[in-house]
């Protein structure tokens, strides 16, 4: 059976749970599959092939980078053996077993330090945080253009932070050489029809946007609003959450960042001195 496309408006519905959205000016293909991302956490077994995989990854590169500096790769996990070792360092998410491939995005300096040994160059800047902040956003822009372009194929994919958890762990198991540093994964795969996941509506746009100068206190009614819809989203998946205190767990703290405290200190173990 032929899945029937959500109009405009219902896209925008299901994004906020606005009962009365307002139907958009402009919409065209990229921006209906923008709107129906959903994380997909049950895969079928089927492949995704190499040629789909040079596709996800060449739109991938085509995301911006800054100064063209592509402080960034990637590596496919495909082997059953390795993708259960990293699924149990990542908490034991069984999706990142079930899907046929994993896709760990990293911050890659080392590229760029071997072409400085090979000249004899200098490469001091690339100690700096700033330099760091530009490997993790060149890869996180790069892992989106991959999500949009693996969704608009049909694919479903879900982002792991939890590989920063073991983050000495996760570098061995990929043989990451110093100066690269495991940012998160992605799984990418078939969708299980049998998983009715929806799509998890996000804070209104008046908690977020802001014109001209930044507005903390009008953003509480908009934030309480917001847990009243995902309350109606959480409770058909069945879930007894609220959404406040789940980032409020979430950040209590250190102990609550399930090993991600430490990450300072598993970047300067790994060649980001952080200066």
């Amino acid at each position: 059976m032929t899945q029937i496309a959500p109009t405009p408006t219902d896209a925008l519905r299901q994004r906020y749970r606005d009962a009365t959205p307002v139907e958009p000016a402009h919409w065209n293909p990229v921006l209906r599959v923008l709107h129906e991302h959903r994380s997909v956490r049950r895969y079928l077994p089927d492949p995704v092939s190499d040629d789909i995989l040079k596709l996800v990854i060449s739109a991938a590169q085509s995301a911006p980078t800054s100064s063209n500096l592509q402080v960034w790769s990637v590596i496919a996990v495909r082997d059953e053996a390795r993708k259960a070792r990293l699924a149990a360092l990542a908490g034991g998410q069984a999706h990142i077993e079930q899907a046929p491939v994993l896709l760990v995005w990293t911050a890659d300096f080392a590229r760029l330090r071997q072409l400085a040994d090979d000249r004899g160059a200098p490469l001091e800047g690339a100690d700096y945080l700033e330099s760091s902040y530009v490997g993790f956003i060149d890869a996180a822009l790069a892992a989106q253009n991959a999500v949009v372009a693996a969704e608009s194929l049909g694919l479903g994919t879900v982002y792991i932070g939890a590989l920063r958890n073991k983050p000495e762990q996760v570098a061995a198991e990929l043989g990451l050489p110093p100066q690269v540093f495991a940012v998160f994964g992605l799984v990418v795969g078939h969708p299980d029809p049998a998983e009715a996941t929806t799509v998890k509506p996000r804070l209104p746009q008046e908690a977020v946007l802001h014109h001209e100068t930044y507005e903390l206190a009008a953003q509480r009614e908009h934030v309480a609003e917001y847990e009243g819809r995902i309350a109606e989203f959480y409770a058909e998946q069945g879930l007894a959450h609220s959404w406040t205190e789940r980032v409020l767990d979430r950040l209590a703290s250190a102990r609550s960042l399930n090993g991600r405290d430490r990450l300072r200190e598993a970047l300067a173990g790994h060649g980001f001195p952080l200066h």
